[in-house]
């Protein structure tokens, strides 16, 4: 699921692991789930998104250790 999902481009959003093709940073998408959001209210809010982009942000998660 996670694999070739979540990308890190040096020059794309300073580096920080985006969701790929996108200029969403998987940080974005964790602060909406942590807020309280669920996954069709991020859905709602990034159209381009998919339910298993929002998956592989999960999963990533702990080996997420921006602050």
């Amino acid at each position: 699921m996670l694999h070739g999902r979540i990308v890190t481009v040096p020059d794309v959003c300073s580096g920080r692991p985006t969701v790929r093709g996108t200029r969403i940073t998987v940080r974005t998408v964790l602060d909406f789930l942590a807020a309280g959001d669920m996954v069709e209210d991020v859905l709602e809010g990034y159209p381009n998104l998919t339910r298993e982009d929002v998956l592989a942000c999960l999963a990533y998660a702990p080996a997420d250790e921006t602050p």
